[in-house]
């Protein structure tokens, strides 16, 4: 029985990795806020595993708000890293994004190169590259980069806003492109594998096929 802590509650990926934990069985699972929490008194003590889904993302970025990226994406996952290092827990997973490749669709793959472009997709990179520095054999760290997620629940970001577009519209263009992306379901259970494999390093999960837009439509 693995204790499991969910850092990001509100999430609509962190409450689905949850629940699929919960029916899964075999963890014990805890979801916790971000907000109002100061680092040094959270006590992870606990946890064999602490899952950061955390983050700022799905608004529009100006120069006044730069920093908010910067401070909750890269500053505080760190700040959780070498806390959750430090009180002995075995395993950090870190909830990521195609948008450290610059890419908001087309297709990933593990020889993509890096090249964000926005303030989520830089600040998200910082953090992967920190935290990855803190692995070590006691300290196993799992950075997870997801592209698009879809699925039912709340699901955010482009998605819903192409499913809106698709229910209001009579026409759409026919879009020849393909582009990855995961379904809720699918990865969940590839997170919880990464927990019970104790899986390390960059990991890229999508679904198995690639997606054209119009035919998604």
């Amino acid at each position: 029985m693995k204790n499991v802590l969910i850092f990001g509650e509100g999430s609509y990926i962190g409450n689905a990795v949850y629940s699929w934990l919960q029916n899964k069985g075999g963890y014990n699972v805890t979801i916790m806020s971000s907000r109002g929490k100061y680092v040094s008194e959270i006590d992870l003590s606990p946890y064999q595993v602490v899952y950061y889904v955390a983050g700022i993302a799905h608004q529009k970025e100006t120069k006044d708000n730069a920093h908010l990226y910067y401070e909750v994406n890269r500053d505080l996952a760190c700040a959780v890293a070498k806390r959750a290092k430090q009180d002995g827990v075995g395993q950090f997973i870190l909830m990521s994004t195609l948008s450290v490749y610059g890419l908001n669709e087309g297709i990933i793959r593990k020889d993509t190169k890096e090249k964000p472009t926005t303030y989520y997709g830089k600040s998200k990179m910082q953090a992967d590259r920190k935290i990855q520095k803190l692995a070590d054999n006691e300290f196993h760290v799992a950075i997870i980069r997801s592209p698009m997620v879809y699925g039912a629940g709340g699901c955010k970001g482009n998605y819903q806003r192409l499913r809106s577009l698709a229910l209001k519209t009579p026409v759409f263009p026919e879009i020849k492109n393909r582009r990855s992306m995961i379904y809720i379901d699918n990865l969940c259970d590839f997170i919880e594998r990464v927990i019970r494999e104790d899986i390390t390093g960059i990991r890229i999960p999508q679904n198995k096929d690639y997606v054209c837009t119009s035919e998604m439509v």
